[in-house]
């Protein structure tokens, strides 16, 4: 098996069926040996990047749109990737790297892209880059410090340059803040 065996398909959440939902779900679950349920709820307007081979979804990713701000200049319009899993049997088979780069191909409108992790050498691999300064999350009482987060970004045809080594500030959100 190989990622050139893997069929990609890119659908927005709301055009999703119900099976399809549920199978993205029970996926996640599986890869994350956690219920996300209440998680993923918790994203507006995703667009999915779903993976299939011999018509069994294998591997997910998603983004949403966030606004991070790198110092003082102007909040980013930002492709936030969550929910990327793939299942078990299927791991080490390129099959996450081709739902990575297709949703990379997908997003090039977008300021920059984002995602928090816990596995860097992965994304490092894609060209994703380890965001090395401050992270904040934004709220109406001030910026609260989030020291213990692997954030990284991907440079896309619209990022101006960054600084990765000052600070970089998410909004508020419910749910896991980054």
């Amino acid at each position: 098996m190989s990622a050139k065996t893997l069929k990609l398909r890119v659908i927005n959440g709301q055009d999703l069926s119900g099976q399809e939902y549920a199978e993205i779900i029970e996926l996640c679950n599986r890869a994350y040996g956690r219920d996300v349920e209440q998680f993923m709820v918790t994203f507006k307007d995703p667009t999915h990047v779903l993976g299939y081979y011999e018509d069994a979804l294998v591997s997910h990713a998603l983004w949403i749109t966030r606004w991070l701000q790198n110092a003082d200049l102007p909040p980013l319009e930002t492709a936030y990737v969550e929910a990327v899993a793939t299942e078990e049997y299927y791991r080490n088979r390129g099959f996450a790297s081709a739902v990575m780069k297709r949703l990379a191909g997908e997003i090039t409108g977008y300021d920059l892209a984002a995602l928090c992790t816990g596995s860097p050498d992965f994304y490092s691999r894609l060209d994703w880059q380890v965001w090395r300064g401050p992270l904040f999350i934004r709220t109406s009482e001030g910026p609260v410090p989030t020291p213990n987060e692997t954030v990284m970004v991907l440079s896309l045809p619209n990022s101006p340059a960054l600084d990765l080594d000052s600070s970089l500030s998410a909004e508020w959100r419910e749910g896991e803040l980054w």
